[in-house]
């Protein structure tokens, strides 16, 4: 029985000519830097699997605190960034490290505490005057001390209370850590605590907490995107950040950031604020 040599023949024709009939291109990465917050909360295993799926794009996590985030961003160290500190990003982008900040969604501080609330701190008029009550109680107060975004926010908000920016009373401990453990932290000492409302409802449960505060203008939560700029530093992935910020600010990204939480919590924990004609 004779076989045909066409098939074989086709084959030996392609891969000497360099070609392969089931060839794909190579997977692109970039390299993200990001708030422990997007991460501890579960946001990013939302987002980033579909920007994979749609661009080809592996994004690498560091999650660290906003100002560790935002150092590697000036040291060229990351392509993009997704931050909460718009003080701190304005002076990145100032310093023509990042290219520009681009704000994408927001949510409020909460002041997490123990239940029963021994320093009055949920009869506060205001976030200031509770944590004038925490301190003057000597209640336990777990600080994140980290220079995260959450920590530059405590530290200002314990400034305009006329306390010192650094927590000095006995009870209060510093952990040096990510938001998640800071909240178990908490929880494991009764101590108040403050978190973003996103972090705080994920790890609820297993700290037993209560939202002591209100939302007011004062503990607002901005996050960004800001892509480093590869004038400064040609080794930034340019081409798949410009990819990532345009995704995050685009229908499909905001409208799973609109959605993220309902489920499980009954209320979003994020509002979605993308301008789809930001960005350069």
């Amino acid at each position: 029985m004779r076989r045909s040599l066409a098939p074989v023949l086709a084959l030996l024709a392609a891969l000497g000519s360099g070609a392969s009939p089931r060839a794909e291109p190579p997977e692109t990465t970039l390299l993200l830097a990001t708030t422990t917050s997007v991460r501890d909360c579960g946001l990013l295993d939302e987002l980033l699997p579909i920007f994979r799926e749609q661009h080809g794009i592996h994004a690498k996590v560091i999650a660290v605190g906003t100002g560790a985030a935002l150092r590697m961003g000036a040291e060229g160290n990351a392509d993009v960034l997704i931050t909460h500190a718009p003080e701190a990003e304005a002076a990145l982008v100032e310093s023509g490290a990042a290219r520009a900040r681009v704000p994408f969604m927001e949510n409020h501080f909460v002041l997490a505490g123990p239940p029963e609330d021994t320093a009055r701190a949920r009869e506060a008029p205001s976030i200031l005057e509770a944590l004038r009550r925490i301190r003057a109680a000597n209640a336990a107060f777990v600080s994140r001390g980290d220079d995260s975004g959450t920590h530059k926010r405590e530290a200002a908000l314990l400034s305009a209370a006329g306390l010192p920016t650094q927590p000095d009373w006995e009870a209060a401990l510093r952990t040096g850590s990510g938001m998640g453990l800071a909240l178990q932290v908490a929880g494991e000492r009764r101590a108040y605590v403050l978190s973003d409302i996103g972090t705080f409802l994920a790890f609820q449960a297993r700290t037993g907490l209560a939202v002591l505060s209100r939302p007011e203008p004062e503990l607002r939560n901005v996050y960004s995107v800001l892509r480093i700029d590869p004038a400064r530093f040609p080794k930034v992935r340019a081409a798949p950040a410009r990819a990532l910020e345009t995704f995050l600010i685009g229908p499909e990204a905001q409208r799973r950031i609109a959605a993220f939480g309902v489920e499980r919590y009954g209320r979003p924990l994020f509002r979605p604020i993308a301008d789809p004609h930001s960005g350069d």
